[in-house]
């Protein structure tokens, strides 16, 4: 993908977007998307991808174009296994990257699975001719250490193959809650939420104001913008637990 220095400000623009998730043993785009139950349509150029909107054809209009590809378009149903070996998965991601009619694209971004096995490698030799200086992957992590083992080797991945690190985000940092949205359990577990907002509302109402905040996966050593920093690659922020996202990609 091709992230300019003003990329930020230009997302939602009448962008055309290409999303490429090479999550061959679990791909989740197509149901975070509402695309369920759609398939792949054959042109004369290649594989069309299927685009968010009613019909999952492409848009008419000047909206934000975002086309999807995924193996979750071509299972017999949501729940069959993807049993294959590195080759088979090498083949598909070759073709969705040489096979799929795109068209003019401002941005692909690519959703790979976690660690540094055949899709990474795979992407990086297919692509590695074609990217130009504002190219490069994003890496991803949640701030407990457990997280951060691994993601240091995508790190170590990235400077091995050449790929430039655009940043670091982490993510699940923290989930803050509003006070009043909070379900509150007694010393036996039932729910006590009702009476214990009516006594902070008729004795300390400004409580009700504020939010909860919990660290659900402790930064012990400082987390993703530590490691970004030994690694010399930026840190891009980081990005809480947000209930109401969780219920929209469920949905």
């Amino acid at each position: 993908m091709d992230l300019g220095p003003d990329w930020p400000a230009a997302l939602g623009q009448g962008l055309r977007v290409g999303l490429l998730d090479i999550d061959i043993c679990g791909p989740s785009i197509p149901h975070m998307l509402g695309l369920m139950g759609q398939s792949i349509h054959q042109s004369a150029s290649g594989w069309a991808p299927v685009y968010v909107s009613q019909e999952g054809l492409r848009p008419d209009d000047d909206d934000v174009e975002l086309g999807v590809m995924s193996i979750g378009f071509m299972l017999p149903d949501k729940d069959r296994a993807v049993i294959w070996r590195g080759p088979r998965k090498n083949g598909l991601i070759k073709q969705f990257l040489t096979d799929v009619e795109w068209g003019e694209l401002d941005y692909l971004l690519v959703d790979t699975p976690p660690g540094t096995s055949d899709e990474h490698i795979s992407l990086v030799q297919l692509l590695g001719a074609t990217l130009g200086p504002h190219d490069g992957a994003i890496v991803v992590s949640t701030p407990q250490e457990v997280a951060l083992l691994d993601v240091r080797k995508e790190l170590s991945f990235c400077a091995k193959t050449q790929l430039r690190v655009l940043g670091v985000v982490e993510n699940m940092s923290g989930l803050a809650v509003p006070l009043r949205s909070l379900t509150l359990r007694d010393a036996d577990g039932a729910d006590a939420t009702g009476p214990a907002l009516a006594l902070l509302a008729e004795r300390c109402p400004e409580l009700l104001e504020l939010s909860a905040h919990v660290d659900v996966f402790p930064a012990a050593r400082g987390g993703a913008e530590a490691m970004a920093a030994s690694f010399g690659v930026p840190f891009l922020g980081r990005v809480p637990i947000e209930p109401a996202l969780t219920r929209a990609c469920e949905a």
